[in-house]
């Protein structure tokens, strides 16, 4: 029996029948919703193909849905469940991808009509943000479920070696990170720097050398203690929504 309804849906997620339901139209990248079955329970899903991918100069190739899992496994292992259960399934109906428990929440609600008091909760997603070096923050990727709870969707372009952040969360420049914050932050540096069961899975998901990058932005958050200042280099996604 699982207890936490998270863990309860990754199963689902991993074990389950995939069927596709649907496709979204909106994106770069071809996205469909899925319906999940497995033991007569079942549960909607956004899977990313890899084959629908469009191709980017700076990623390598079929790896945007290898991010998307990685994406979560960062939010879950920091303790901050911001990401929904992501799971890579081989024998998806398009092939392999990415399967990502499906948010049934109104689109409109996100960062650019947040109030100042939804805005002040966004502290750990700017961390995250830097954390995974995410390339495209669009407001329509911060959302708020029914329950009030904070969801980040949309990792496929995150974790490279080089800088890249892009976000239209731009705060909190200079404010301190609160310590609640950097306690998570350390725990999960050490993870990185072990041969742990969380350092193997990400080996599965990114190089080398991205995993290396991570533990340096990492350390960087810790050591600086400061939420950055844009780079001047296009801080911000486009579009912005």
């Amino acid at each position: 029996m699982v207890d936490n309804p998270r863990d309860h849906n990754l199963q689902i997620l991993q074990n389950g029948t995939v069927q596709v339901a649907g496709q979204f139209m909106w994106g770069s990248n071809y996205t469909f919703l899925a319906k999940v079955e497995t033991q007569g329970e079942s549960l909607l899903a956004v899977y990313k193909p890899l084959r629908g991918e469009r191709p980017l100069w700076d990623f390598p190739p079929g790896s945007l849905a290898a991010r998307e899992v990685a994406a979560y496994l960062t939010s879950r292992a920091l303790g901050w469940d911001l990401v929904p259960p992501t799971v890579l399934r081989e024998d998806g109906p398009a092939g392999p991808g990415s399967l990502q428990l499906y948010l049934d929440i109104d689109p409109e609600r996100h960062y650019f009509n947040f109030s100042d008091e939804e805005r002040q909760r966004l502290r750990p997603v700017v961390a995250f943000d830097v954390l995974i070096n995410n390339a495209d923050r669009k407001s329509g990727h911060i959302l708020l479920g029914s329950d009030d709870h904070l969801w980040l969707i949309d990792h496929g372009i995150c974790f490279h070696r080089d800088h890249k952040l892009r976000t239209v969360v731009w705060d909190f420049v200079g404010q301190p990170i609160p310590q609640d914050i950097l306690k998570d932050l350390r725990a999960f540096r050490n993870h990185l720097t072990s041969n742990d069961e969380l350092a193997s899975a990400f080996a599965e998901l990114l190089s080398q050398g991205e995993i290396e990058a991570m533990t340096v932005r990492a350390e960087q958050l810790i050591t600086e203690g400061r939420f950055p200042e844009p780079d001047g280099v296009r801080p911000y996604p486009w579009p912005l929504v």
